[in-house]
């Protein structure tokens, strides 16, 4: 692996137009693939097999010309309009600007079934004329008859709050042309006169591209390298590298929709935030690498910034081409390894058969493994084109001290201190992250919806005037498809009125009714093989309490089928989403336990060590644990204030979470750890490789880390709830996890253990493949190398004189 990865640096070094061409190619091709094969992305988080979603499918077959055959891709919409307090929309300018609403929406040309844009005033007084006279012809009671056309009036008890239903002249919601919603949008502002307006559903859902959160990420990560490397150039390489690598990836995801459905609107955004933040970190790896390489070439250890780049400039091409070539071959390996681990655990949620989760995986996957690329062969070569500026334009003031040198940095000072007393350090980070962890206890999984939405967004004022005009059960409508199968029509009819009965008795559920059977309609005694009920709940849709309820009905289906012969099954957007919510709880602790045995085998591969893997996994999942804890306690709970608007966790959180921070844990553990077990393979006792190690490499990943967390923070800006708490989570997990884990946890650890954490049974060590990560195998291949100082830390002084925090 070494060798391999030193011959592309090298080459790539040395022949940089010829790969820097190639790129240029694969640039503009992605470019243009991108421009003429993007479509819509999806709007759409649906889950095969799930009861819900086969029973939408049902319908679909029952009632093909059902008005709402999918729930989910349906171009529709609805507007909500309120009066002010004291108003109501049958009179006065209420209604005036109610009907200048109308009347601009009539003559867009993009709407169609134009003829239900009218006031839901009207609308409401014709449905109380042709519904009341129907159902008490059927014998329903007064009580009855008012609940069920109040569970469908578009018009609020007080007239206050009226719903007036949009249809766009699209196949599916994905097809409306932004433009479009946007027109709508501004024909509503400009004619809403004092009405408070807000609009949602799925022609709705389309969400901004926003390059905000990027921008904000990369002036951060620029301040952060621009202190590490102490130059201009230096620190602009990583953030290009990163976003070249970014736009590749996200120009294939982009193209991708041509040929797939499952590509939602968020995949886009995680795979763009996951890859802005390895691109980077990959590319500072190397980098850093290579400034190593050139400062012990020059021996440069003790010169001053401006001597050393006089001394890099003494350096011939082909000796620089060499030194590239080290450094991709050594940083490389890690970047290799690490980016595998990232690769390993997205990929693994494509076992799960979720497909817009898989769809999110390997998108996020695919930036990842183009970073890697990217840090092998694009940035030598552009390196290589720098020549000898790579590390010119010195930043003022700033000073970049190299860790290679004799000099006792903060990373050494830092692990004396943890060397001194291990088991304590031990402890007290375990018991921190631990105490962390207990608000987890309380995690709530929901799918978004508009009462998730920002608040002040048009969708969660549509969803709040609704709750409050109408109840909160408006905003989560549910239908249950009952299937008569054999019965007759009279005990058809009887198995309708039960299902009714049965449906509307259960403990939270406002009304039941039959909106529509699939028999002759000019035919009322025809009642067809199926019939829908509208099940109106009486909790809102982020309610914990729908749940409860949804699973009342379905636990009284059985009891339904033995009594009437028929059946139902209940399906809508809230059980859709209540289903894809229990589908993933359910497969999230396979998918932790399939990491963690895959982090282990390939860290057992990486450092043929049985107990570096075991600690590994294990503060991984400390630092998974206490980001749960965190972010539950914030985000969910509201603990301090500091969210003004808690909703339970996202879905689909806490597995992408896991598997991208299982990636992310794992980089800092290559990162690190190559490094103390480079030094004991040299000869240094156990102890000091740790403490050499830790040196070598604290300071280039406590600025990954912070770049990582930096880009992760600016997505908390973002108008998306899962991207603004993912961003809030992983910049949590990335803290916990370099900081608390990987550099003190594990140095901890790794002193108790001392010698014992290399022991490595030799009939394993003949079935696992050696894997050269340290780059042992370039060892002879390093022109000038210095002392190797075996058993000494890295300011001189010999193992056996040394006391730890002197």
């Amino acid at each position: 692996m070494a060798k391999f990865l030193y011959r592309v640096g090298r080459s790539a070094y040395f022949h940089k137009w010829r790969f820097l061409a190639v790129w240029l190619i694969v640039l503009v091709g992605v470019g243009t693939a991108s421009a003429l094969l993007t479509k819509p992305t999806s709007q759409s988080f649906t889950i095969p097999g799930l009861e819900s979603i086969e029973t939408q499918e049902r319908i679909k077959e029952l009632f093909p010309n059902g008005e709402d055959a999918d729930a989910l891709e349906a171009a529709k919409g609805k507007l909500v309009i309120q009066a002010p307090e004291g108003q109501n929309l049958a009179e006065g300018e209420a209604a005036q600007s109610t009907e200048d609403i109308l009347q601009a929406l009539q003559k867009l040309d993009f709407l169609q079934d134009k003829e239900k844009l009218v006031s839901p005033v009207l609308a409401s007084e014709n449905m109380h004329q042709q519904m009341a006279p129907m159902k008490q012809k059927q014998g329903m009671p007064k009580e009855q008859v008012a609940s069920d056309i109040a569970a469908l009036t578009p018009l609020s008890p007080d007239k206050r709050t009226g719903i007036i239903e949009v249809s766009f002249d699209a196949e599916t919601a994905a097809d409306v042309p932004a433009e479009d919603v946007k027109k709508f949008e501004e024909v509503v502002k400009d004619n809403k006169g004092n009405l408070q307006v807000g609009w949602s559903g799925n022609a709705f859902q389309q969400p901004e591209m926003s390059m905000a959160s990027e921008i904000i990420g990369l002036a951060v990560a620029a301040i952060v390298l621009i202190v590490t490397f102490g130059s201009l150039v230096a620190a602009g390489l990583p953030l290009l590298s990163a976003v070249i690598g970014v736009g590749t990836g996200i120009g294939i995801v982009m193209a991708a929709t041509s040929i797939t459905d499952s590509i939602n609107s968020m995949t886009p955004t995680l795979a763009s935030m996951i890859g802005l933040a390895v691109g980077i970190d990959y590319a500072l790896f190397i980098l850093s690498r290579f400034r190593s390489e050139l400062i012990a070439h020059v021996n440069g250890q003790d010169l001053e910034p401006k001597e050393l780049q006089q001394k890099f400039k003494t350096i011939p091409a082909k000796e620089r081409a060499h030194l590239a070539g080290l450094a991709v071959g050594k940083a490389g390996s890690a970047v290799v390894f690490a980016g595998l681990t990232v690769l390993i655990a997205l990929a693994a949620l494509s076992i799960i058969n979720i497909p817009f989760l898989t769809a999110m995986a390997l998108a996020a996957a695919l930036t990842v493994a183009i970073a890697v690329i990217v840090a092998i062969t694009l940035l030598p070569a552009i390196m290589g084109l720098i020549g000898t500026k790579v590390f010119a334009g010195r930043a003022p003031i700033v000073k970049a001290p190299d860790p290679e040198n004799d000099k006792p940095t903060m990373g050494l000072k830092w692990v004396r201190v943890i060397r001194k007393k291990p088991a304590l350090w031990l402890i007290a980070s375990a018991v921190l992250l631990v105490l962390l962890a207990i608000p987890a206890m309380n995690l709530r999984l929901a799918m978004p919806s508009n009462g998730s939405m920002a608040k002040g967004t048009p969708n969660r004022v549509a969803y709040e005037m609704t709750e409050e005009g109408f109840g909160a059960g408006r905003n989560a409508p549910m239908v249950a498809l009952v299937e008569y199968g054999s019965l007759d029509e009279k005990q058809r009819a009887t198995a309708a009125q039960e299902a009714v009965a049965t449906l509307q008795g259960t403990d939270g559920v406002d009304n039941a009714q039959i909106v529509q059977t699939n028999g002759d309609p000019h035919n009322p005694a025809d009642l067809g093989t199926a019939a829908q009920v509208l099940i109106t709940p009486s909790y809102g849709a982020t309610d914990a309490r729908a749940a409860d309820v949804l699973e009342q009905m379905r636990a009284e289906e059985a009891g339904y089928t033995d009594k009437t012969g028929a059946s139902y099954a209940i399906t809508g957007v809230t059980p859709m989403y209540e289903d894809i919510s229990q589908r993933l709880s359910d497969v999230l602790i396979p998918y932790i336990a399939i990491v963690l045995v895959l982090a282990f085998i390939l860290l057992m591969v990486v450092f043929r060590s049985i107990w570096v893997p075991l600690i590994a996994a294990l503060g991984f999942g400390l630092s998974v644990a206490a980001t749960f804890g965190v972010t539950v306690a914030l985000w969910q709970e509201g603990f301090g204030g500091i969210i003004d608007d808690p909703q339970p966790i996202i879905s689909f959180l806490p597995i992408m979470l896991i598997g991208i921070v299982f990636g992310l844990a794992m980089d800092y553990q290559v990162f690190l750890v190559t490094r103390m077990r480079e030094g004991w393979a040299h000869g240094k006792t156990a102890g000091n490789a740790t403490a050499n190690g830790f040196k070598h490499g604290a300071r280039v990943v406590t600025a990954a880390a912070l770049i990582m967390i930096s880009v992760f923070a600016a997505f908390i800006m973002a108008d998306e709830p899962f991207i603004k708490v993912m961003g809030f989570a992983l910049a949590t997990a990335v803290f916990f996890d370099a900081f608390v884990v990987r550099m003190t946890f594990i140095p901890a650890t790794m002193f108790l253990l001392d010698e014992h954490a290399w022991k490595f049974p030799t009939w394993l060590g003949k079935i696992i493949p050696a894997v050269d990560v340290e780059g042992e195998s370039l060892v002879g291949l390093e022109a000038g190398a210095k002392n190797d100082h075996a058993n000494q830390e890295d300011d001189g002084r010999p193992a056996e004189a040394l006391e730890d925090g002197k």
